[in-house]
């Protein structure tokens, strides 16, 4: 492999990791005052499942960015890159919303928007290169699982 090919995805994994970072601090303000105070259903997951559960998703998310990158094709490139943009925006507007804002509603209105970008970006890597759409689905189930919970945590402390 070229060191070039390595150097990007070292590069897009690096960008992905940025936005973890981000988000989490965005997410330390709330995640140890404010969070724990909330009704929360039985099924919310223990806090040190988080961090590690995020940082593999945007690992995959840089793999599968770098494997659109690495396609020769053009075809389609330019939306696959504008939907994992606006994902990633959103992605990291929802930790600022709920956890810096105090806001489970509108950090609800934001991780539905999140899926749908999810999907396209899934849709829009699958015509490009369905391996890097595949490395996206453990992400789309966890925002999936994550939307189920901040609903239900807007319900129970709205």
């Amino acid at each position: 492999m070229k060191t070039a090919n390595i150097v990007m995805l070292l590069a897009l994994i690096g960008v992905c990791l940025l936005v973890e970072l981000m988000g989490g601090w965005l997410t330390s303000s709330g995640v140890s005052t404010w969070y724990p105070s909330l009704a929360k259903p039985f099924w919310t997951p223990p806090n040190f499942l988080f961090g590690p559960i995020w940082t593999v998703l945007y690992i995959l998310m840089g793999v599968a960015l770098w494997l659109i990158w690495l396609t020769p094709t053009r075809r389609a490139k330019g939306w696959a890159y504008l939907f994992f943009s606006l994902q990633l925006v959103a992605n990291l507007i929802w930790s600022g919303l709920f956890f810096w804002l105090h806001s489970p509603f509108f950090a609800l209105i934001d991780i539905l928007l999140l899926l749908l970008l999810i999907i396209a970006t899934i849709w829009s890597f699958h015509r490009i290169r369905p391996l890097a759409a595949y490395l996206l689905l453990p992400y789309l189930l966890w925002v999936a699982y994550a939307t189920a919970l901040n609903g239900a945590i807007w319900h129970l402390n709205g």
